[in-house]
């Protein structure tokens, strides 16, 4: 896995390298609540996650440039599988269920806990985890929580930002700013960070370019997926 410390500092180093990544074939393979039923993972694999109706499958589409290929709903809680998309043949794109959804009931939110844990600290091929937050909205503890959980197991995150296109650019950037503040209360440095809207397709060219270059450092490295090991 990547630590996303060593992640920033050799994407600053080799990104002037990579061109614009476009997805020219994106379509679904599995769904599933056990790793051990996910594809084989012969490939890098970035995982998107968040509390429900954060705009998760949105944010895949529009990545993808496939309207309709990650479902979609106006209930919150409705993605309780892992998704697998097959991108190019050569990576995947990876939609898990949505955390915090109270009207689960304790049994169903306990179920959904353990599928998320299961997939992030056992599925080896997961190159990076995409953590979304919406940003119309102050910290919320039960985000703060799940990072911390990430960084007490040494799991590579990066911080998106979703439904940019909600608010004003000053408010916009204020609560970015006051987000990152609130999250060099606890960490020493700051993860990788993208601030994107579904809508008006802002920061997929960055978001896209960034799991470039985590791929291009995949066929770098002899052990392949695994390229935290090279900064321990």
């Amino acid at each position: 896995m990547i630590i996303y410390q060593e992640t920033s500092y050799i994407c600053h180093a080799i990104c002037k390298n990579i061109r614009f990544m476009e997805i020219k074939d994106a379509r679904f393979v599995i769904s599933n609540t056990e790793v051990s039923k996910c594809p084989a993972g012969d490939r890098p694999e970035y995982a998107f996650i968040g509390r429900s109706n954060v705009g998760k499958s949105s944010l895949i589409n529009m990545l993808t440039g496939r309207k309709g290929l990650a479902m979609t709903s106006s209930t919150p809680g409705k993605t309780m599988l892992i998704n697998h998309f097959d991108i190019d043949g050569t990576w995947y794109i990876v939609d898990l269920p949505g955390y915090g959804y109270a009207r689960r009931g304790k049994e169903g939110r306990e179920n959904i806990r353990r599928i998320i844990e299961r997939y992030i600290l056992g599925r080896e091929s997961m190159t990076c985890l995409f953590v979304l937050i919406d940003s119309r909205h102050e910290p919320q503890k039960i985000d703060l929580e799940f990072m911390a959980w990430l960084g007490e197991n040494g799991v590579p995150f990066a911080l998106v930002f979703t439904k940019a296109d909600k608010q004003g650019t000053t408010v916009l950037r204020d609560k970015v700013e006051a987000y990152k503040a609130r999250l060099l209360e606890d960490w020493e440095e700051l993860p990788p960070l993208f601030i994107t809207s579904s809508e008006t397709r802002k920061g997929r060219e960055e978001l896209l370019d960034y799991i470039g270059t985590l791929n291009e450092m995949v066929r770098n490295t002899p052990s392949g997926a695994d390229v935290a090991a090279e900064g321990e």
